[in-house]
């Protein structure tokens, strides 16, 4: 019986340590999910202001090509 109670002891033990492991696991991924809109969600607006410059520079360079054949 006292082995018996040995073992189940060192089963809860290690069940607890299991849940705590499985406990951190699960706040970490929610975490780098976080993260990971974060990001994405930055490379989005990155990639908005770059279309928005490059649309301007396309401009400005046919508005300078416009200015120098008018000359």
């Amino acid at each position: 019986i006292g082995r018996l109670e040995g073992q189940v002891a060192r089963y809860k033990s290690a069940a607890e340590n299991a849940e705590k492991v499985e406990d951190e696991l699960k706040a970490e991924k929610r975490k780098l999910q976080r993260e990971l809109r974060t990001a994405l969600d930055k490379i989005e607006e990155m990639e908005m202001t770059n279309n928005h410059l490059m649309k301007r520079l396309e401009k400005m360079k046919a508005n300078r090509t416009a200015l120098l054949s008018q000359q």
